[in-house]
């Protein structure tokens, strides 16, 4: 699919995965809306990139469609790359006995897998009357999942059902909009070196880059991006799940 004059959404897109993504989809000529609660961060990315930045929670319906509208209102919308999503550690019952709050349970799966939702059904739905390439192809989403969604680690109980919820998507996501030529896949990163890791010292870094098989490092964010920038324009690449982890497979921690 050509992206070239076409507009493309990218939750989470001030840092890491998401930001990565934008200036590569805004390298390709595409018009790139970063859809992120990080404003400050937001608008000096999108301004880098020629872009636009809309303060949005993906949890939010209004907010999400601020975005779409920001996007259409520019050029045909073709693309969206949900990266918005964040993490935590929690056993499902802790050392001292005390149970795994509900509440936090809840953000996890509301951010991770309800958030990634509301982005895609709003996007597809603007996708759905732009004019089709070839083949009759609209648009084209890529999601964020985690290879903790099939090796979810001690803690990880929020995390990697939320993250699983996303891959659980997919398949069904696009069957339901093969009838409008919108593609669907996503992408399960491993270890990736993100703000999450910036504070960590190397020796953490190292650490966890040598339970990868090959290369014995950290994934980085322009890994991800040059992913799912094949995802979305290689017409051919349907309803799949990639795992983007050097090979890594989680022990229990």
């Amino acid at each position: 699919m050509d992206l070239t004059g076409a507009s493309a959404i990218v939750t989470g897109g001030a840092s890491g995965l998401g930001e990565a993504t934008a200036r590569r989809l805004a390298a390709g000529g595409t018009s790139v809306v970063i859809a992120d609660r990080n404003e400050e961060r937001g608008r000096a990315v999108a301004a880098e990139i020629g872009g636009i930045f809309v303060a949005a929670d993906v949890t939010q319906e209004e907010q999400v469609q601020a975005a779409v509208d920001a996007a259409v209102a520019v050029a045909p919308l073709r693309a969206l790359v949900s990266c918005a999503g964040t993490g935590m550690g929690a056993r499902t019952v802790a050392r001292d006995g005390t149970p795994h709050a509900l509440a936090a349970f809840e953000f996890i799966v509301r951010l991770n897998l309800i958030g990634t939702f509301n982005a895609v059904r709003l996007a597809a739905a603007a996708m759905a009357s732009v004019e089709p390439q070839a083949d009759g192809e609209r648009g084209a989403i890529v999601c964020t999942a985690s290879v903790a969604a099939f090796d979810g680690q001690i803690g990880q109980a929020a995390y990697g059902a939320s993250k699983a919820g996303v891959v659980g998507l997919t398949l069904p996501v696009a069957r339901d909009l093969s009838a409008i030529g919108v593609r669907v896949n996503t992408i399960a990163p491993g270890t990736m070196d993100t703000a999450l890791f910036a504070a960590a010292p190397q020796a953490v870094k190292d650490t966890l880059g040598a339970q990868v098989l090959f290369p014995k490092r950290m994934g980085v964010p322009d890994e991800f991006a040059s992913l799912a920038y094949e995802l979305l324009t290689n017409s051919y690449l349907n309803a799949e799940v990639i795992r983007l982890d050097g090979g890594i497979r989680f022990q229990p921690k």
